[in-house]
C-alpha cells in the first residue's frame, strides 16, 4: 500500500521550540510503502496479486522515503574542515542550510528490530535497500545522500536536485539520493576537462567517469582564455606527447550539435564542438575558467547528521516523529567503490563524531575502495576514479599514523581524529586485485616509499580477495567462457582483450556481513586479516595490534605466508619480480612495461592554497604538475599467474585458468574486440579484471606452447575437479572465511562441522550456505563434463 504522509500542521509546529545547536531540524516523509517488497511470483498467470514477504519472526517490512532539512554551524569545531563553509549563505540564525534525501527500510513492528542500522552510502546517487538476510535478522537500513556536485545535470541524472527539493510538504520522491548543498556564487577558478576516444563532427561531452564535470564555464559563449591542447600519447605512469593547441576560433562550448550548428549550453554536461571534428587517436585537454563551486563537504556533514538524528532523536523541531526512534543501538556505515572511498574520507574528516561529541557509527565497511573521495575541496569531482590528474590519493591513505617520506607530508593516519575523541568504528575492509592494479591500493599497505608494511590497528580487519576484478565476478565454473572481451570502465576508455574474470566476491562479502555484524553487536572477533605483505603476516598484524589487541587468534596459515623460506608476497610490478609465467596466451610481455601496467599514485602540486595532507582547500594548478610518481607494489603470483596471499578463495585454489586483477585495452589489431577507441590500446584496461582459461587437454596445451598445466593434467576428470573444489571449499570454511549451513551438497556430501581443527562459521538464519553453493556449482558445471566427454577432461585418454 502506498500513501503520502503529511507533516505536522503549522500551528502545531510553531509550538515546538527549536534548540539552538546545528543538526537535522525537520524531516518530511514523502512516501511510505507498507508492507514493502511485494511482487507477483515469477511464472504466475495474469491477474495474480502480489505477495508481500515476511521475514521469519521479524515479520513484514516497510520503507519510508523522504527528505531531511538541516543546518550547520560554520564556527563549530566539528565542521571546521569543510572547505568554503564559511563562504556559504546563512540563515537568520547564522547557520548554513541543506536538504538531503533518505530511505529507511524497517520492520513494521519495531519491537522485532535487532537494534542494528546499516547506514549505506549511495554510489553516484543509487538508492540502497538492505538485503533479505539482514531483514531476516531484523536489521534496519538507512540510505542517505552525500554527493552534492551534480545539481546542474540534465533531468534524470542520478544526483540532480529537483525543483521541489525545498518543499515543506510531501512530494513525489525521485528514485535516487541527492543532497542540496550551498553554491558559492560569484566565485571563479580554473579547472581542466579531457575528451578521449571521440570521433567525428558531433559535440563531445566534458565528463569525469562518464558523468558530467559538475561546473559551468564562466561564459558559455566566449572561450577567451581557455586552452585546448592535443595529446597524441599518454602513458599509465604519466608521460605524454603534445601536438599543439586548437585555435580558439576552431572550437566552442556547446550543448550538442556541431561547430556549424551548435546547441546552446543549458544543462550539464557542457560539450565541445570542433570545427574539424574529433580524432579518436588524440586526447583533447581543456583548461578553462568556471564559476559557482559547491561546498561539497556539507554533503559529508549531512550524511553524519542524518545518522545521528535517526539514532538519537524522538522527533524533529516541529514535532514530526522519528520513525525509528529508540530502535537503534548500533550503526554501521557501509560503502562500495566510490562509496567506500567516501567511507574512508568520512572517518578521516572526523565525521564519525556528531556535533554533540557522540559516536555516529560503531562499525565501518569500505568495500573495494583504495583511496579517499575528492569531496572536500573547491572544484572537487567525487566521480573521479584516479585517472591522470584526478584527486583522491592526497594525504594519508593508511589507517595508522605513518610518515609520508616521499611527499614530505606530516605523519598522519585516517583514524587520527576519531582516536582523539574515542569515536573510531570497528573497521572491516574488503578488496581485490583490481584495486591494486588500477585503484592504487598498495600505498595504504606500505606507504609512499613502499619499504615496509604499515601496522594495522587493532580496530581494523583487512581481507584481500586474490586475483579478482572490481566487485568480483559472476562465479561461473566454466571450462570455456565466451571470448568476447569486456568493457573498460572510466572516461570512455575502451574495451579489454581478455575474457571476464569470474572470481566472485559473493562468499567473502556474505561472510564479512556476518563478521562485522557480530563484532559490532557482541564483540565476537572477525576471522584473521589476510592480505599480501612484505614481512610474514602474523608479524605485521601483531605489531599493529600491540598490547590492546582484542583478537589473539591471528592466522599463521595464510596462503603463501609460511615462515620457512619466506618470500615477500608484495613485489615490484614487473613480470620477473611477480614470477609471472612466459607464454600465457594473450598476455604479451609489453603489458608489463611501466608505461602500460599499473596505475601509480601521483604526487601532484595543486598549488599553495590547497592542503595536500588534508585534501581540502582551493586547487589553483590545472592540470597539476607531477612532483613524484609513487612506487607501487603488486602481489607475487604462482606458476599459473594467480596471486598469492589473501583469503582462501575456491576459484583461485581450484582454478580453471589464470585470473587477473587487470585486463588489456584493445587496439586496431585485436579484431572484433576493438571498438574504435584506440587511445589507450595496449595499456591496462582501467579497473576491470581478466581471465585466460587453461587448455583442456595436455596436447592442446603443448600445441599452444602454454606453460600452464591443462585441465587434464590437473584434474583428469569431472569428478577430480569436483573433489578439488570440495577441498578448497572445506579449507576456506574451516579457516573461517566461508559460511556453512546444515544442508548437504547435491551429491550427498556433508559440509564441514566446527571442531577443534575447523573454525567453520555456521550461517545465521537467512544467510546462504556458501559451501553448498560452491560445491553444487562444481557438480553442475561443464568442466570436463560436456557432451562427449564421458566425464573425462580428455575423452581419448585411457
Amino acid at each position: 500500500m502506498r500513501t503520502k504522509l503529511s507533516v505536522a500542521a503549522i500551528a502545531t509546529a510553531l509550538a515546538w521550540a527549536a534548540p539552538a545547536d546545528a543538526r537535522v531540524t525537520k524531516i518530511v516523509i514523502d512516501l511510505k510503502v507498507s508492507p514493502a517488497f511485494c511482487a507477483v511470483p515469477p511464472g504466475s498467470p495474469p491477474g495474480t496479486p502480489p505477495v508481500c514477504p515476511s521475514y521469519g519472526e521479524v515479520g513484514q517490512y516497510e520503507t519510508l522515503t523522504g527528505r531531511a532539512f538541516g543546518e550547520l554551524d560554520p564556527h563549530d569545531s566539528q565542521n571546521e574542515e569543510i572547505t568554503d563553509l564559511k563562504k556559504a549563505k546563512r540563515n537568520k540564525k547564522g547557520k548554513v542550510e541543506y536538504v538531503a534525501t533518505f530511505h529507511i527500510v524497517k520492520p513494521i513492528e519495531m519491537k522485532n528490530s535487532s537494534g542494528l542500522m546499516w547506514h549505506d552510502v549511495p554510489n553516484r546517487g543509487g538508492r540502497i535497500n538492505i538485503s533479505t538476510d539482514l531483514r531476516t535478522q531484523g536489521d534496519i537500513g538507512l540510505s542517505s545522500a552525500w554527493q552534492g556536485d551534480n545539481a546542474g545535470n540534465a533531468p534524470g541524472s542520478a544526483t540532480i536536485v529537483p525543483a521541489n527539493a525545498w518543499s515543506e510538504t510531501p512530494v513525489t520522491p525521485t528514485n535516487n539520493e541527492w543532497v542540496a548543498v550551498p553554491v558559492i556564487t560569484g566565485v571563479t577558478g580554473k579547472i581542466f576537462g579531457r575528451i578521449i576516444n571521440r570521433s567525428g563532427l558531433n559535440a563531445a561531452p566534458l565528463n569525469v567517469m562518464g558523468n558530467p564535470i559538475p561546473y559551468f564555464p564562466v561564459s558559455t559563449t566566449d572561450n577567451t582564455g581557455a586552452v585546448l591542447t592535443i595529446r597524441t600519447n599518454e602513458t599509465i605512469n604519466g608521460q605524454f606527447t603534445e601536438a599543439g593547441t586548437v585555435p580558439n576560433g576552431d572550437w566552442k562550448f556547446c550543448g550538442g550539435g556541431t561547430f556549424a550548428a551548435p546547441l546552446p549550453v543549458t544543462t550539464l554536461p557542457v560539450q565541445l564542438c570542433l570545427k574539424d571534428g574529433f580524432d579518436p587517436a588524440k586526447l583533447y585537454q581543456l583548461v578553462y575558467a568556471v564559476k559557482d563551486p559547491y561546498a561539497l563537504g556539507v554533503g559529508t556533514a549531512a550524511f553524519r547528521d542524518l545518522a545521528s538524528f535517526f539514532r538519537r532523536k524522538a522527533h524533529d523541531d516541529f514535532g514530526t516523529p522519528n520513525p525509528i526512534a529508540n530502535g537503534i543501538r548500533w550503526a554501521i556505515i557501509r560503502g562500495s567503490s566510490q562509496s567506500g572511498n567516501f567511507t574512508r574520507h568520512f572517518i578521516h574528516l572526523g565525521m564519525n563524531e556528531d556535533e554533540s561529541g557522540r559516536i555516529v557509527h560503531e562499525g565501518a565497511w569500505p568495500l573495494i575502495a583504495g583511496r579517499r573521495v575528492a569531496n572536500n575541496s573547491r572544484w572537487g569531482q567525487p566521480d573521479g576514479v584516479l585517472e591522470l590528474y584526478q584527486m583522491g590519493s592526497e594525504g594519508p591513505q593508511w589507517w595508522a599514523r605513518y610518515q609520508d617520506h616521499v611527499r614530505h607530508l606530516p605523519a598522519r593516519g585516517i583514524l587520527d581524529r576519531c582516536k582523539r575523541t574515542d569515536t573510531c568504528p570497528k573497521v572491516v575492509e574488503t578488496f581485490g586485485g583490481a584495486e591494486v592494479f588500477a585503484l592504487k591500493m598498495t600505498t595504504s599497505w606500505v606507504g609512499t616509499d613502499a619499504t615496509r608494511d604499515i601496522p594495522l590497528p587493532s580496530n581494523v580487519r583487512r581481507y584481500y580477495l586474490p586475483s579478482s576484478t572490481h566487485g568480483g565476478g559472476n562465479g561461473a565454473m566454466n571450462e570455456a567462457p565466451a571470448d568476447t572481451g569486456v568493457n573498460c570502465p572510466g572516461n570512455n576508455w575502451g574495451r579489454g582483450t581478455l575474457r571476464a574474470n569470474p572470481v566472485p566476491a559473493t562468499a567473502l562479502v556474505n561472510r564479512m556481513r556476518v563478521a562485522l555484524r557480530e563484532w559490532v553487536m557482541d564483540g565476537t572477533p572477525p576471522p584473521p586479516s589476510q592480505w599480501p605483505t612484505l614481512r610474514p603476516l602474523d608479524e605485521v598484524v601483531s605489531q599493529g595490534h600491540g598490547h590492546d589487541d582484542d583478537d589473539d587468534d591471528d592466522d599463521r596459515r595464510g596462503r603463501g605466508h609460511e615462515h620457512k623460506h619466506w618470500q615477500p608476497l608484495l613485489v615490484e610490478p614487473t613480470k620477473e619480480a611477480m614470477g609471472f609465467p612466459s607464454g600465457v596466451p594473450g598476455i604479451p610481455d609489453s603489458i608489463f612495461l611501466p608505461e602500460n601496467f599499473i596505475f601509480p599514485v601521483f604526487d601532484y602540486n595543486w598549488g599553495r592554497d590547497y592542503d595536500h595532507s588534508e585534501a581540502n582547500g582551493v586547487p589553483t594548478n590545472a592540470p597539476p604538475p607531477i612532483r613524484h610518481v609513487i612506487k607501487m607494489l603488486v602481489p607475487r603470483v604462482d606458476q599459473d599467474g594467480n596471486e598469492l596471499g589473501g583469503v582462501p578463495t575456491v576459484l583461485n585454489d581450484a582454478p580453471l585458468g589464470t585470473y587477473l586483477g587487470w585486463n588489456i585495452t584493445a587496439g586496431p589489431g585485436d579484431g572484433t574486440k576493438y571498438d574504435g577507441r584506440p587511445f589507450h590500446a595496449g595499456q591496462v584496461c582501467n579497473y576491470i579484471g581478466g581471465m585466460v582459461p587453461f587448455a583442456k587437454t595436455r596436447q592442446q596445451r603443448l600445441d599452444a606452447k602454454d606453460p600452464r598445466l591443462s585441465l587434464e593434467e590437473r584434474y583428469g576428470t569431472h569428478a577430480g575437479y569436483v573433489d578439488a573444489v570440495k577441498k578448497a571449499a572445506e579449507s576456506a570454511a574451516c579457516r573461517g572465511y566461508l559460511l556453512v549451513g546444515p544442508e548437504a551438497a547435491s551429491d550427498g556430501t556433508m559440509p564441514p562441522q566446527k571442531s577443534w581443527k575447523c573454525a567453520a562459521q555456521t550461517a545465521p538464519a537467512g544467510f546462504p550456505n556458501d559451501w553448498k553453493v560452491l560445491v553444487d556449482a562444481a557438480i553442475a558445471s561443464n568442466v570436463c563434463n560436456q557432451a562427449g566427454d564421458g566425464g573425462k577432461c580428455n575423452p581419448l585418454a585411457p
